[in-house]
């Protein structure tokens, strides 16, 4: 495929002309877990346990540490961790304080963290949502703030390049690569005798480049999410303006293309599967897949069917992608057999032709909803509310799986978390 730096092109849906699977002992495994979930035995044993939030507002990112810890980001300024299998917190010190009297400053929330590759490092927002906070793994001291001529608006997407690579995505319309030194993080982190808070550098992004504008909208490039390809050494970000936007990731970052998107309505989330070399983009009623190595992309968008609430949040594994829902369900599609996985009666046996079941779905837990005036004057005062599943992500060695959101509408303060086993 020819890519020329800046090159523009436009993906409409297509109907599908192949077939893609997983091969060899990865692929047989995969299969075993697929047929795990399809029986309605295992949909049924996939038991939920809700975790107790209290009244924190809207959880948009989670990660796992280690099988059984696990760290997640709400809209109100705090980084909290815990023992996923517990509804115990501890607070982590936030990176923007230092010395002297507290700054005073709206709180704005975070939107995105995660892990190095090696899992030493932790990058999220800081107190200020416009800059990067790195934490040491696994005491999560502050190692690091890119506060210094970096974003302009918060930040929405992180992804890690390398161990002490990342790039950030904002709402600024840029993204910005950060190099960490690693004798900053190498040695035992200092402390303030005085105010007992950690000493941590300041850093300035080694790259920022822009969002190109486009013509259909060139006032709303806001970057929602980011994607690497290990493989390829490339760095994909969606854009809000309807864009899929490809840039190769050294040093420094240029931009090999952008497609259009065959649906625009609030791109949202992204991710990226090594083994098909392929990204999934979730928008406001479908997943649209794209190989940027391909002009006429041979895979359909699927439609995520939950009324147009939207897909909020993302995952592959191998050819099994994971959406989850603005209406708190999650859905398990195969790429190969390019269908949702389905229940199947259990008194049928699984070989029985015709026998396909109901989509499988795992539907979500109430959590936690504020019962304030906006509630009552503006929603009618309903009873139960449907939370977007803004964040999951799996625990594959313990087959366990945190869910975590809120209400969808904006307004509206409240939380969901859960873990599925």
């Amino acid at each position: 495929m020819g890519r020329n730096m800046g090159e523009e092109w436009v993906l409409r849906p297509s109907s599908w002309t192949g077939a893609v699977g997983a091969r060899g002992r990865a692929g047989s495994r995969l299969r075993g877990r697929a047929a795990r979930l399809r029986g309605a035995e295992a949909a049924r044993a996939a038991a939920e346990r809700e975790l107790a939030l209290g009244t924190l507002n809207k959880v948009f990112a989670s990660q796992w540490l280690n099988a059984r810890r696990g760290v997640r980001h709400q809209v109100q300024h705090a980084l909290r961790g815990g023992r996923a299998v517990g509804p115990d917190h501890a607070l982590i010190p936030g990176s923007d304080r230092g010395p002297g009297p507290a700054r005073a400053s709206p709180i704005f929330g975070i939107h995105a963290i995660q892990l190095n590759p090696s899992k030493t490092l932790l990058a999220t927002g800081g107190e200020n949502p416009n800059s990067l906070a790195v934490y040491q793994l696994p005491t999560l001291d502050p190692v690091c703030l890119g506060d210094r001529h970096g974003h302009k608006d918060w930040i929405f997407a992180i992804a890690w390049m390398s161990d002490t690579v990342a790039v950030s995505g904002s709402r600024d319309g840029t993204v910005a690569l950060w190099r960490m030194d690693p004798d900053v993080f190498s040695g035992s982190i200092a402390w303030h005798n005085d105010a007992g808070l950690p000493v941590y550098a300041h850093i300035r992004p080694r790259d920022v480049e822009a969002i190109p504008r486009a013509s259909t909208n060139p006032g709303n490039r806001k970057v929602r999410a980011l994607a690497f390809s290990g493989k390829n050494q490339e760095l994909g970000a969606v854009s809000l303006d309807g864009y899929f936007h490809l840039w190769k990731a050294r040093s420094t970052l240029s931009r090999l293309l952008s497609i259009r998107l065959p649906y625009c309505r609030e791109n949202v989330c992204l991710t990226y599967c090594d083994e098909l070399s392929l990204f999934a983009v979730g928008s406001q009623s479908h997943v649209s897949f794209l190989d940027p190595r391909q002009r006429q992309q041979n895979i359909r968008p699927l439609c995520s069917r939950e009324g147009g609430t939207g897909v909020r949040s993302l995952s592959f594994y191998q050819h099994i992608i994971t959406v989850g829902t603005g209406q708190g369900s999650l859905l398990f599609y195969d790429i190969r057999a390019q269908k949702f996985l389905e229940e199947r009666a259990s008194a049928s046996p699984p070989s029985s032709p015709g026998l396909a079941g109901r989509k499988l779905k795992l539907t979500c837990g109430r959590g936690w909803l504020n019962h304030d005036d906006l509630w009552v004057n503006y929603f009618g005062g309903i009873g139960e509310f449907p939370n977007a599943l803004y964040t999951h992500c799996y625990n594959w060695p313990e087959m366990k799986l945190f869910v975590a959101g809120g209400p969808l509408p904006s307004g509206l303060h409240g939380n969901y978390a859960g873990l599925w086993s």
